[in-house]
């Protein structure tokens, strides 16, 4: 009997000594990924983009500083400090060499900052008003900045060792027709060899694929005469482009041909915490869009999240 008790116990503790053993193949604890994460009030936000793991950044078009926060907990605190005469809209992370590239909107410049410590990396003065440097693509080769009051492109070349050069200025060419005093090129992407690269129109909805070499862009024309007015951010998702709608407060999903030469909206995906998104990233099967809420009487003491969406199955 003392030895099937023993035996007993010592199986009840096996048992215990196991519940609490240290999770094996990097196995992580139940994550939480917060519906809506809420950012400073007054932050006035416009760009986002997920970094390294979890860590994500959202750019103030009101003064340039960067937020940077965690998807799994929601929390975060301002990690570039604002500065007088500085804005910013697009964010791209560059995870070969750490860096942040960010459009600076209406001050024509761009900022290259250290990912690692937030430092300033470099400025770019691209353009003198009118302009609004609004988003940004990182290649293996190249950052491309969007201008939507001109009809151009900038590039700031990459060399060996992640080396910066000089910008240069694409003039945009092919099926491109600006729209004078409107808001015109916007969100943009790149394949992932960064030989074409995608953006949208704000004014007209239309969308474009863009040689990075000539500036030629390609009308993408959309199933059923569809067209995405008030086209934002964009992510483009192997053959799945999504498109922020800001006004609409709605993203559109669709599905590109394979060489990218057509398109058909599948679905529009909203949420009731929508307050005019703008621009996009995913982690994952997660979508999250930062509302900017433009049009607001008072946005310097106004709330603002990031919103999270599930992609669509298919």
């Amino acid at each position: 009997m003392l030895r099937i008790r023993l035996l007993t116990i010592a199986v009840v503790a096996a048992a215990v000594a196991v519940a609490f053993m240290p999770a094996v193949g990097g196995a992580k604890k139940p994550s939480t990924f917060p519906e809506v994460i809420q950012l400073p009030t007054g932050f006035q936000p416009e760009g986002i983009e997920v970094g390294k793991g979890t860590t994500f950044y959202v750019g103030s078009v009101a003064n340039g500083a960067i937020w940077r926060g965690d998807l799994r907990t929601g929390r975060g605190t301002v990690f570039i400090p604002g500065a007088a005469g500085r804005s910013a809209t697009g964010i791209e992370f560059d995870k070969r060499k750490q860096r942040l590239f960010v459009a600076g909107a209406g001050t024509g410049s761009a900022y290259v900052f250290n990912a690692r410590n937030g430092s300033l990396l470099r400025t770019y003065q691209l353009a003198t008003a009118p302009t609004f440097i609004n988003d940004v693509v990182v290649t293996r080769s190249a950052a491309y900045f969007t201008d939507s009051s001109k009809p151009v492109l900038y590039k700031i070349p990459i060399g060996k060792g992640g080396r910066l050069g000089d910008a240069q200025t694409i003039q945009l060419g092919g099926d491109y027709s600006h729209v004078a005093g409107a808001f015109n090129l916007n969100g943009i992407d790149a394949t992932p060899n960064g030989k074409t690269l995608v953006a949208v129109q704000t004014a007209t909805g239309r969308l474009y694929r863009i040689n990075p070499a000539t500036g030629a862009a390609t009308s993408i024309p959309l199933a059923n005469g569809e067209s995405v007015p008030n086209g934002d951010g964009i992510l483009l998702d192997g053959k799945t482009l999504y498109v922020v709608q800001n006004q609409r407060n709605v993203v559109a999903v669709i599905d590109l041909s394979r060489n990218l030469a057509s398109g058909t909206v599948r679905t529009r995906l909203s949420d009731p915490d929508f307050k005019v998104p703008t621009t996009i990233d995913d982690f994952g099967r997660r979508l999250y869009a930062v509302n900017a809420r433009f049009g607001i009487s008072d946005p310097a003491n106004a709330d603002y999240q990031v919103v999270q969406l599930r992609k669509p199955s298919g």
